[in-house]
């Protein structure tokens, strides 16, 4: 099956690393391209493009002042995309508390047969005075 295009929902778009760097740097305040282009390093070509798509799926908004371009993250459209993931935050949280548990389980056991040991080293050591 084909992929979807990158602009055919939001989604798709922010499958692009590059793109969800720069809706995070826009999530502070709003910015213009120049400075999104200073900020992470991105050539001024790729960030008008990633820009273009995250505008077409309505990720960020622009607002024009004289010949500036100013974008901002549009955290409305962002929010269906936070209760997706939110979905998965919970998985993760769950499992984080399993690996937690079973780490210190094996710490606990670790200890334990560590203070076996010595127990045994000492009793040997004892027994010959």
């Amino acid at each position: 099956m084909p992929r979807a295009s990158t602009t055919s929902d939001s989604f798709n778009a922010v499958a692009e690393p590059r793109r969800r760097d720069i809706l995070a740097f826009l999530a502070a305040q709003e910015r213009p391209v120049g400075d999104i282009v200073d900020s992470l390093g991105l050539p001024q070509p790729s960030v008008s493009k990633h820009l273009r798509v995250l505008l077409e799926v309505g990720l960020v908004n622009v607002r024009r002042d004289g010949r500036h371009m100013f974008y901002r993250t549009n955290a409305d459209a962002i929010r269906p995309l936070h209760e997706w993931t939110a979905t998965f935050e919970r998985y993760w949280g769950h499992q984080l508390v399993r690996i937690k548990e079973r780490a210190e389980s094996m710490e606990l056991t670790s200890q334990r047969e560590e203070t076996k040991k010595r127990r045994n080293e000492d009793d040997g050591n004892s027994g010959g005075n």
